[in-house]
């Protein structure tokens, strides 16, 4: 599957169509277009109507356009996943993933619909039944027709459901955290740290970037335009990671080490898994510069 640099995801308001129109010039990877909590109930239907014809209408070069529907047993739900079908995003983030049974009708969905099998599955990881149910929802990715490509914590959920008290270095949430990087490194997805909620605090967001990057997370959920330079400054390969990423690949491809398994690149002990690890940094670095946002 095509790797798809997710540094930044940026909420946009569905009911603001002025946000919606600004978003094409926001050099964020991808763009969620929210229909759910940023959108006050007797602007549902409007937002639904406004965040389709946004996904038709085109015009965001290569960000990756995902609809944020409602949840299901909501009074908006189904509508909001019947236009997102037509609408024919990148993605559909499912809010309230709790179990796989959540992911599969969802998926089923889709496939009845005959929707295009390029609008994947996002599912929001928000609930404590969903950290408890974390591998089965990922190993839906792994069945006939699987459409799940990406976990996104709702940690301002977590919060509320577990009535936690998160520290300025998030060690209440770090199973949290960690479970569903792990869930989702076990089954191919990518993942998404939570937000940070406040946007004016830009040293705040800058370390827990650096926090969410060192757990593993590949890119950030963000709020606010202002959040996005940082968060794909964190999450991009670092000038001299590519460099040495580059070398190790490098060093396998030579004649005399054809076969091996461990090598020496520059003095450190390299095996075929950090080539792998290579080709992959390698491939971030140049989906990045094709989708040409700031680094």
């Amino acid at each position: 599957m095509q790797i798809r640099p997710r540094r930044s995801a940026l909420y946009m308001p569905g009911s603001n169509a002025r946000a919606l129109e600004k978003a094409k010039s926001i050099p964020a990877d991808a763009l969620i277009l929210d229909l759910e909590d940023a959108v006050a109930p007797a602007a549902k239907e409007m937002a639904r109507g406004q965040v389709c014809a946004a996904v038709k209408g085109g015009g965001y070069g290569r960000r990756e356009l995902v609809i944020r529907i409602n949840a299901l047993e909501t009074a908006w739900g189904q509508a909001d996943l019947a236009a997102a079908l037509e609408a024919a995003p990148d993605a559909i983030l499912l809010p309230k993933t709790s179990s796989a049974g959540d992911v599969l009708a969802v998926t089923q969905t889709l496939t009845r619909a005959g929707a295009s099998f390029k609008t994947r599955l996002w599912a929001m990881i928000e609930t404590p039944l969903a950290i408890l149910n974390l591998k089965e929802i990922a190993a839906t990715s792994g069945q006939p027709g699987a459409r799940l490509d990406c976990f996104v914590l709702g940690t301002n959920d977590l919060v509320k459901e577990t009535r936690a008290d998160l520290t300025a270095d998030r060690q209440p949430a770090l199973y949290w955290l960690s479970a569903t990087v792990a869930a989702a490194r076990a089954y191919g997805l990518d993942v998404l740290d939570g937000v940070y909620n406040d946007f004016r605090d830009a040293d705040g967001f800058s370390r827990e970037c650096r926090e969410g990057r060192a757990l593993g997370f590949d890119g950030k959920t963000l709020i606010h335009p202002e959040q996005v330079a940082d968060a794909n400054r964190v999450f991009a390969p670092a000038a001299a990671d590519l460099a040495f990423a580059r070398q190790i690949i490098a060093a396998f491809e030579r004649p005399e080490n054809e076969g091996k398994g461990v090598i020496t690149v520059e003095g450190r002990m390299v095996e075929l898994l950090h080539a792998k690890m290579a080709q992959r940094t390698v491939a971030i670095a140049e989906a990045i510069a094709a989708l040409g946002t700031t680094p």
